[in-house]
């Protein structure tokens, strides 16, 4: 062998940045060649796993060797087989391509001598025990997460809607983040409606904030895991449910209602709630003229439809849809809670939201105390016996050492628990200023949520001419609400 290719090969970019592997090979290869008179011609460094030759140093390779495979032979150096193939078949295969391109491979630490037909023993050796260690590793790692499962641990990357946290003790788990978790309860109570299709959930959805791809939506809202469910399964057993130990975001309920309604065959009608989002009003509002009621109706050439809003008698009255709605939501903003209301539903909210979260830091932030006073109490205990010549000074430092990075990383979660009760009581202050313009959401509602809002605040007269409206509260409502001129004026 007078010259030859240098291969170096690590599993993970991990690997490439701060361990020592490719250094390493490198160093005996170019060893190997000094001592064997060898030309290193040039030298492969990859970063890749080796369970196929899809790899982009490894290809370069090849492209090189096919140019110049016809003028001489050639020689590819690594250190062991492993670093070659850990499949077998595509091992073998591989080493007949090579053949053809008068190329011979060859592990400076497993030598061959492939001139003997006994060495392919050897060779099927080599290829076997890598491609047998990733196998057992896959097995490993297929039962640690079962394992993980069956004890109600979501060991994976957390969906959307939860994050990814540590304990204190350092269990890890996942948690409701905000808010996104709160996006994808309602897209769930949605679907369960059946008034909507799940594309236009989905965009309904992503206007909101969330960010998700139209696959990775299907796959969402048919993951249990947001009712406190994981699915466990593996070769050799059946597909089962465990019950989790995070969170959930909704209820079983909830959960099987809404598979319920997208398995079924039943479409959504689609055109009728078209209408019923186009023309909410229908049902409430009264002709000016004859004082029948009016319905809703496209009207127009077959291209370009209007929505109107119009009267099926001989008066023949109409109105353009976007104008009426749009004068009642604009009367729907002269309204404003009375500041008894506004301060009930403060306490409403901060009961049933803001105190759950505040309990659980609470007691989280008291753990973390009581672990910060076990840390100051040992460290306290090994400077008196260190004093006393009780201790020596290795282990003191040693532990005193300890000591300080386990304070530090105890102390960053006591401060981090302790921004997060901080926030609550800033989102309880925003909660209380956003009751001010309680109906500002009322363009964003579905059509049934629109009509209960119009059942409580019915339109009144309509003016023929402009298509101005007067509304009325209803009795109960007159009790907490009334409109923003009496409000300023008190």
């Amino acid at each position: 062998m007078k010259s030859a290719y240098l291969y170096l090969r690590v599993s993970t970019d991990e690997q490439m940045r701060k361990g020592y592997s490719l250094p390493e090979q490198e160093d005996r290869l170019l060893k190997y060649c000094q001592f064997n008179d060898i030309e290193v011609k040039d030298i492969f460094r990859e970063d890749f796993s080796a369970k196929n030759f899809n790899r982009p140093e490894w290809k370069k390779l090849i492209a090189q060797i096919r140019k110049s495979s016809g003028k001489e032979s050639n020689n590819i150096l690594f250190v062991k087989w492993d670093r070659f193939s850990r499949n077998i078949e595509l091992g073998y295969e591989m080493i007949g391509i090579l053949r053809k391109y008068h190329t011979t491979a060859m592990a400076i630490d497993q030598p061959i001598d492939f001139s003997v037909p006994e060495s392919s023993v050897m060779l099927a050796v080599y290829l076997s025990i890598p491609e047998a260690e990733n196998g057992r590793r896959a097995l490993n790692t297929a039962n640690g997460i079962r394992r993980a499962k069956l004890l109600g641990r979501y060991p994976s990357k957390a969906p959307i809607g939860f994050v990814n946290l540590t304990a204190p003790d350092g269990r890890k788990y996942i948690a409701p983040n905000q808010p996104a978790a709160g996006i994808i309860k309602w897209c769930f109570q949605q679907l369960a409606k059946n008034s909507f299709t799940i594309e236009q959930v989905r965009r309904m959805a992503t206007s909101k904030g969330l960010k998700c791809s139209r696959s990775n939506f299907w796959k969402l809202i048919r993951n249990p895991a947001y009712c406190g469910l994981i699915i466990c399964s593996s070769e050799g057993h059946e597909q089962h449910l465990v019950t989790a130990i995070h969170e959930p975001l909704i209820s079983e309920k909830l959960f099987y209602d809404v598979q319920a309604v997208i398995n079924t065959r039943k479409r959504v009608m689609s055109t009728l709630n078209k209408v019923k989002e186009t023309f909410p009003l229908v049902g409430y509002l009264i002709c000016p003229v004859c004082s029948r009621k009016l319905r809703g109706s496209y009207s127009g050439v077959v291209t370009r439809k209007y929505p109107y809003y119009h009267c099926s008698s001989p008066c023949r009255i109409r109105f353009r849809a976007e104008l009426i709605n749009k004068n009642y939501y604009e009367k729907l903003q002269d309204f404003v809670l009375s500041d008894a209301a506004i301060d009930l539903l403060s306490l409403v909210l901060e009961d049933t939201n803001t105190s759950t979260y505040r309990l659980k830091y609470l007691y989280d932030r008291t753990v973390l105390l009581k672990q910060i006073e076990e840390q100051d109490t040992i460290i306290s205990k090994a400077r008196k016996l260190f004093v006393a010549d009780r201790l020596d000074f290795d282990d003191f430092r040693g532990l005193k050492t300890e000591y300080q990075a386990v304070s530090q990383i105890l102390q960053k979660e006591f401060n981090i628990l302790t921004d997060k009760l901080k926030r609550l009581k800033q989102q309880t202050l925003q909660a209380k200023k956003s009751f001010e313009n309680i109906f500002q959401g009322y363009q964003y509602m579905d059509a049934a949520d629109k009509r209960q809002i119009i059942s409580l605040i019915p339109p009144r007269k309509i003016d023929a001419l402009t298509g101005n409206m007067s509304v009325e509260l209803n009795s109960t409502l007159t009790k907490i609400m009334y409109p923003k001129s009496q409000y300023y004026q008190k």
